[in-house]
């Protein structure tokens, strides 16, 4: 014997309305009543009221009172953070149709900060010239997520293929080569990668063994050490050199406008590559047109350049 379904107006009882659910992640998110009724043009007593049907729905507290401020429980913390995903999706699809217009062709892509700036957003004319009804979207993101539930079309990630849950097509490697400001190399009297073992270095974070990758290359039997400014983004680094701070190994892709107009310098002739790749990364077993001719174009201007 089946469970007859419940009725529809059953079913509406436990769904939140957008506004209930709207002044409670507002409300945890500053942790005040009060706040979130500012942020909102509400009452303090609606904004409380609206939270109150939120937690007779769900059956437990999300806030407790402590003196005259209200914090979250544990099951409140647990929620708002799923929600503020849902919500924030919401807002993406809303902006995604606005976008797209009539065309209906949008694409949003999660990529790393200095890629997009330094590489893709200088080239992507080119595209937008041949596909001027697709639309782009850019957000940052430096970490691997769930691309469906984040409602991302497309990723660039630099590492290993170690993302779960998605398919993933080598775009390019990575070449790096020592430069620094004009002015750093004739105050040092730098003149081949040798000279580098006694010049301060720039280092970064997430390759903390690539100078010594370097004078491995080059012959050196010296042992580098990690010291030297440290930084956590490769546009830092490259503002470090250019200000002449040290020396550094940065990859050529980032560094075309610096090695252009004079402001930064190749040391010498050496190329290191390191061990990992950039990846074009999509929602696993999924298709759309629209990517693809993104994608191939990308992959058409790593092979020129």
């Amino acid at each position: 014997m089946t469970t007859p379904n419940p009725k529809p107006n059953t079913q509406r009882r436990y769904l939140p309305s957008n506004a209930v659910l709207r002044s409670f992640e507002c409300a945890a998110r500053h942790e005040s009543f009060t706040l979130a009724a500012e942020e909102l043009h509400l009452t303090q007593s609606a904004v409380s009221r609206q939270v109150k049907e939120l937690e007779d729905i769900i059956g437990t507290a999300l806030f407790r009172r402590v003196g005259r401020r209200v914090v979250l429980t544990s099951a409140g913390r647990n929620f708002v953070k799923e929600l503020s995903v849902d919500l924030e999706n919401i807002r993406q699809t809303v902006m995604r149709a606005i976008s797209a217009g009539a065309t209906g062709a949008v694409i949003r892509v999660a990529t790393l900060p200095a890629f997009a700036s330094r590489w893709l957003i200088p080239r992507l004319s080119g595209f937008l010239d041949q596909h001027g009804e697709i639309e782009i979207n850019f957000a940052t993101k430096l970490e691997p997520f769930d691309m469906n539930r984040e409602h991302f079309d497309l990723a660039i990630h630099f590492g290993t293929q170690d993302w779960p849950g998605t398919d993933m097509a080598l775009l390019c490697s990575e070449t790096m080569v020592a430069v620094a400001a004009p002015d750093f190399k004739a105050q040092h009297g730098i003149v081949s990668g040798a000279d580098l073992l006694h010049v301060p270095l720039l280092q970064l974070e997430t390759r903390p063994n690539i100078w010594q990758d370097y004078f491995d290359r080059i012959g050196s039997k010296a042992e580098t050490t990690r010291t030297g400014k440290y930084f956590d983004q490769f546009t830092l680094l490259i503002a470090g050199a250019v200000a002449s701070l040290g020396a550094a190994l940065l990859p050529t892709y980032l560094i075309e406008r610096e090695l252009a107009d004079g402001s930064l310098v190749l040391l010498d002739q050496m190329t290191v590559t390191t061990g990992n790749n950039y990846y074009l990364v999509t929602p696993e077993n999924t298709e759309n047109a629209h990517v693809a001719l993104f994608t191939s174009w990308m992959k058409q201007c790593v092979n020129i350049d």
